[in-house]
């Protein structure tokens, strides 16, 4: 008979980006394991690897969120940020509790699922490396940047970057995950700092290219400053295979709406712009294109529409889901 099959989504990215479509994913028919970038090093996340020698908890922090069961709730608690003169001024409570944990462990991946199970989380959560990593940046002028809170403010287009250390083991668990999955996704997020970083795990790209899963890329709505300044789709991608392999993902996610003028002009001051597409020139290149209205406003930040994507996605993968069980 014809029935309904789950689908085993892998998610791959950080930031804000991630945990932001998967607060709408997890709603969906979807097994859903996050592999997570771990090599942040600003604010609270900065302080906690210096201090206790373990990976980035921040970006895991807000994905272990986003997939609760009780975010709305979860989500105050794990955002909250001390406001003291002491050592906690300026920690976030979510990012305690993974170090602490991480203490009681031994282990962070070990602390990110403990803490997943107490937080219900729909789902696993899986940093990208297990150890505290660093990034490295090459600018076009030649300049090295070290840290990834510094590589926005280089003043140069980056050419490259690179784990420090490179000989980064993967998660059993995350390559494992990917090869069993249905649909593999990457991004939104920032793409040299969030995105990128996950592929340099040695592992991570020859897994996802002999993963016989749909592999969808989603583009990024907004330039980051310092990072994609004039950037449009094409040159993201351009960047992902860079450092990885061509046409790892060849599905690519595009907003074809227009974005209000205030809105414009409120981003404009902060040196960004909307990511462009040309989709004729992509479908050329041998990729296929979705292109719909994907943004929406989320007090004034411009985020992608949570139904919308979710519909977009229901769409590309219904081979998957109409799959006929005996």
């Amino acid at each position: 008979m014809k029935t309904k099959k789950t689908i085993r989504l892998v998610a791959i990215g950080g930031g804000s980006g991630l945990s932001h479509i998967l607060r709408g994913l997890k709603y969906g028919p979807y097994i859903i394991t996050a592999i997570v970038t771990v090599a942040d090093d600003g604010g609270s996340t900065g302080r906690l690897r210096q201090e206790m020698n373990i990976p980035a908890p921040g970006d895991v922090r807000n994905v272990l969120t986003a997939l609760s069961k009780e975010e709305s709730l979860l989500n105050e608690l794990m955002r909250y940020r001390f406001k003291t003169n002491g050592a906690l001024s300026g920690h976030a409570l979510g990012n305690l509790l993974l170090a602490a944990m991480t203490e009681i462990t031994g282990d962070f991946g070990q602390a990110v699922k403990a803490l997943s199970r107490v937080l219900a989380v729909q789902g696993e959560v899986l940093p990208a490396a297990n150890i505290p990593v660093n990034l490295r940046a090459t600018l076009v002028d030649g300049r090295e940047i070290l840290g990834e809170s510094n590589i926005p403010s280089g003043g140069a287009r980056i050419s490259r970057i690179w784990l420090d250390p490179p000989h980064v083991t993967p998660l059993p668990a995350a390559l494992s995950a990917i090869e069993k999955a249905d649909v593999i996704i990457l991004g939104p997020g920032s793409l040299y700092t969030s995105l990128i970083p996950n592929l340099l795990v040695p592992g991570i790209v020859s897994a996802i290219a002999q993963s016989p899963a749909q592999k969808i890329y989603i583009a990024n709505l907004m330039t980051q400053p310092g990072e994609t300044d004039g950037y449009d789709v094409s040159d993201h991608i351009a960047a992902i295979e860079a450092h990885s392999r061509p046409h790892l993902f060849k599905t690519v996610i595009v907003n074809s709406a227009p974005l209000p003028e205030d809105v414009l002009m409120m981003y404009a001051q902060g040196g960004q712009a909307p990511v462009t597409a040309d989709v004729e020139a992509l479908k050329r290149a041998g990729y296929h294109v979705v292109s719909a209205p994907l943004f929406a406003l989320h007090d004034g930040i411009v985020r992608h529409d949570h139904a919308v994507l979710n519909a977009l996605m229901q769409k590309i993968i219904k081979p998957i889901q109409d799959e006929q069980h005996l």
